[in-house]
């Protein structure tokens, strides 16, 4: 009876978790918490084409995961009163399923690919002669007797979204008439984002508890609203489900989130570099090991941020522990440091 029950308990669980989730994203770009600079060029860009009566020229967002990337291509489509298509790099393997997708699109649609830098080559070049003359070559037969038909498709506004813009084809990137990068949050406008997302979950929360959930959530608004159901858990099971800063406190020290916001991993990494390596230089594969993770989930999670805070650097010879990491961890940093 139990093994029964367990997926179907597992995907009410998920369920009620996408619904909190998508209820907590703004719905406009007045509702939408920082990011200024970005949200009055893309009002700008939207205003000019609702007042041309024609799509939106096509939009980049980059930036790392969880500052409100997919949001704003929801909020595009909603100001644009289109209907959103929703996609991602990887799903997209071969140029069967890029065609497929685009002439399923109707007009004025708005295309969001996350992830894009990851899309097939051969469906990439695609992408290019669909987003400057909205059509696709479909490629009929094989060898020598295979024909490209061209096959119009609607004027559509493509979305995508990249944690890597590096990693994007300079074809690719110059498609894009619009693009925009969103940069980290301070400590401000995640303490907004908290009570927007408190005052949503009728959570009742101190504002010293606001700030320091604010404080720990790595300037990402996903973060923070993660941290905050977390605390709201805690104070139900432990407290009278009211947040203060005692109850705050002790759910981020139970969760593992210290005072910079570094979670078990990071402090694991940071660990292992100053203890087991003595602060390096140290290549990323052998720091990687030295805590049981892939090079990429270092790299890419844990890295970024840690060198955001000063905690540790890249060097050409490897990774090193600043004096400020040596501090942080509480040990004495040698006399040779030189970060």
């Amino acid at each position: 009876m139990n093994d029964e029950r367990e997926p179907l308990l597992r995907a009410e669980v998920n369920s009620d978790e996408a619904s909190i989730d998508q209820a907590l994203r703004p719905d406009s770009l007045d509702d939408f918490v920082g990011q200024e600079r970005v949200k009055d060029q893309l009002f700008t860009l939207l205003q000019a084409a609702k007042n041309r009566e024609s799509s939106a020229d096509h939009i980049l967002l980059s930036g790392p995961p969880g500052l409100g990337k997919t949001t704003l291509a929801m909020i595009v489509a909603r100001e644009m009163g289109a209907n959103i298509r929703i996609t991602s790099g990887p799903a997209i393997h071969h140029a069967g399923d890029l065609a497929s997708i685009l002439s399923s699109l109707e007009e004025g649609e708005i295309l969001f690919i996350d992830e894009i830098h990851r899309v097939a080559r051969p469906a990439e070049e695609m992408l290019y002669l669909a987003m400057e003359d909205f059509r696709v070559d479909v490629i009929v037969g094989k060898g020598a007797g295979a024909t490209a038909i061209p096959l119009e498709i609607p004027r559509f506004t493509l979305i995508g979204a990249t944690t890597r813009a590096g990693l994007l084809t300079g074809p690719l990137r110059d498609r894009f008439g619009f693009t925009a990068h969103l940069d980290f949050y301070e400590p401000d406008y995640l303490a907004k984002i908290v009570v927007r997302s408190a005052d949503l979950l009728n959570i009742t929360i101190a504002k010293e508890a606001i700030d320091e959930v604010a404080l720990r959530s790595r300037g990402t608004p996903r973060i923070a609203n993660r941290l905050l159901r977390r605390v709201r858990d805690y104070s139900q099971v432990h407290s009278k489900g009211q947040v203060g800063m005692d109850e705050a406190r002790s759910a981020l020290t139970m969760y593992e989130v210290d005072q910079r916001g570094l979670d078990r991993l990071d402090r694991a990494v940071l660990t292992a570099l100053i203890v087991n390596f003595a602060g390096g230089p140290i290549g990323l594969s052998t720091l990687a090991l030295s805590v049981g993770e892939e090079s990429e989930t270092v790299e890419s999670v844990c890295e970024p941020f840690l060198i955001r805070q000063g905690l540790m650097a890249r060097t050409p010879r490897g990774r090193v522990a600043t004096e400020l990491g040596w501090s942080h961890l509480g040990h004495q940093p040698p006399e040779r440091t030189l970060f």
